[in-house]
C-alpha cells in the first residue's frame, strides 16, 4: 500500500511539476479557497496565532491575511511539482535568489555558515533553490508522520549538487559535523518543539519556548549565522528568496537567552514584510510556561 500511495504521489506531483504556470495558479487558487474550509481546525489555529500577535489590527485585516496564507501555502504545496521534479531551468525560472555568492565565498574561506530559514510558506521553494547554487549542503527536517509522504519529500529535497538531509531525531551532534566540514547548514530555529534545549522568549510579544541552538552552535564553532528570507509574489506566481549577509555582533557577549530573545525580534522584522506568509498553521505556542493556561 506505501509502494502503491508513493506511486500515486509521485505521479500527482509530477503532473503539477508539468503543467502550465497558468494552470497550477487555478489550482492553488481553487486549493488555497477550499483550505480553510475543509481543515477547520487549522483555520482555527492561523486565526489564533495571527490574533496573538497582530492584537492592535482589526479583525478584518487578520481574516484578510488567513486567506492569503492559505492561498499562499496551497500554491506552495502545487509548486511542489517544479521544485521536486522540474528541470533546473524551471526551477530557476520559477524561484529567484540572491546572496548565495558569499555563502560560497564564506565556506572556501574555512568558515562555518548557518543559513537561518524562519518558518515562512515559501521554504521548500527557498531550499530547493539554494541547493543548484550551493556545491554541498545540509539540511535539517522534520520526519513526515506517512512514510509515502516522507519518501517524497526526501528524494525531492535532495535532487541537485550534494545534498545531506538530517533528521531532527538525531539532534545536533550531526549538524555539527557538517558545520565543521565546513558545510552550510539549513537550519530553521522557530518552531515549537517543547522545553526541552529551549528558552521561553518573547516572539511578537507572547512567550515562546525557542531553542537555544542557532546561538549555542554560532558561539561554539564561530559560524556566520545568514537569514534566509523567501516570498511567493501572487502578482507574478513566482518566489524569491534572499540570504542576507550574516548577523552581526551574534550571539554576542551576552547570555544564549539574550540572543535567542533577540533572533525572534529580527524574526519579527522579517514577518512583518508580509504577515500573510508566516507558517501561522503551526502551533508555535503550544508550549506554556508552568501554570499558564494552554493556548490551542
Amino acid at each position: 500500500m506505501t509502494d502503491f500511495k508513493t506511486r500515486a504521489l509521485e505521479a500527482l506531483f509530477a503532473g503539477f511539476g508539468r503543467m502550465r504556470p497558468a494552470t497550477r495558479q487555478r489550482i492553488g487558487a481553487a486549493l488555497g479557497w477550499l483550505a480553510p474550509k475543509l481543515a477547520r481546525s487549522r483555520a482555527r489555529i492561523v486565526r489564533l496565532n495571527l490574533r496573538l500577535c497582530f492584537p492592535d489590527q482589526p479583525e478584518a485585516v487578520r481574516e484578510r491575511w488567513l486567506r492569503e496564507h492559505f492561498r499562499a501555502l496551497a500554491q506552495t504545496i502545487v509548486d511542489r511539482g517544479v521544485l521536486w521534479y522540474g528541470t533546473p531551468e524551471a526551477v530557476r525560472e520559477l524561484v529567484t535568489e540572491n546572496g548565495t555568492e558569499l555563502v560560497n565565498t564564506l565556506v572556501a574561506q574555512g568558515r562555518p555558515v548557518l543559513l537561518l530559514a524562519p518558518h515562512f510558506v515559501a521554504l521548500d521553494a527557498a531550499a530547493t533553490r539554494l541547493t543548484l547554487e550551493l556545491p554541498s549542503s545540509a539540511t535539517m527536517y522534520t520526519p513526515q508522520s506517512d512514510p509515502a509522504v516522507d519518501a517524497i519529500v526526501c528524494k525531492g529535497r535532495a535532487r541537485f549538487n550534494e545534498v545531506f538531509l538530517v533528521s531532527r531525531k538525531e539532534g545536533v551532534r550531526e549538524l555539527i559535523r557538517h558545520l565543521r566540514k565546513p558545510r552550510p547548514v539549513y537550519y530553521l530555529p522557530d518552531m515549537d518543539f517543547g522545553r526541552n534545549g529551549a528558552v521561553f522568549v518573547p516572539f511578537f510579544g507572547v512567550p515562546a519556548a525557542t531553542l537555544l541552538a542557532t546561538a549555542q552552535l554560532a558561539r561554539k564553532w564561530n559560524a556566520a549565522v545568514m537569514p534566509v528570507i523567501d516570498f511567493w509574489d501572487p502578482a507574478t506566481g513566482r518566489y524569491h528568496v534572499e540570504v542576507l549577509p550574516p548577523l552581526e555582533d551574534f550571539p554576542g557577549n551576552g547570555t544564549l537567552e539574550d540572543a535567542t530573545a533577540r533572533l525572534n525580534r529580527d524574526i519579527e522584522t522579517w514577518v512583518r514584510r508580509c504577515p500573510s506568509q508566516y507558517y501561522w498553521v503551526h502551533r508555535r505556542f503550544k508550549t506554556r510556561p508552568l501554570g499558564e493556561a494552554k493556548f490551542y
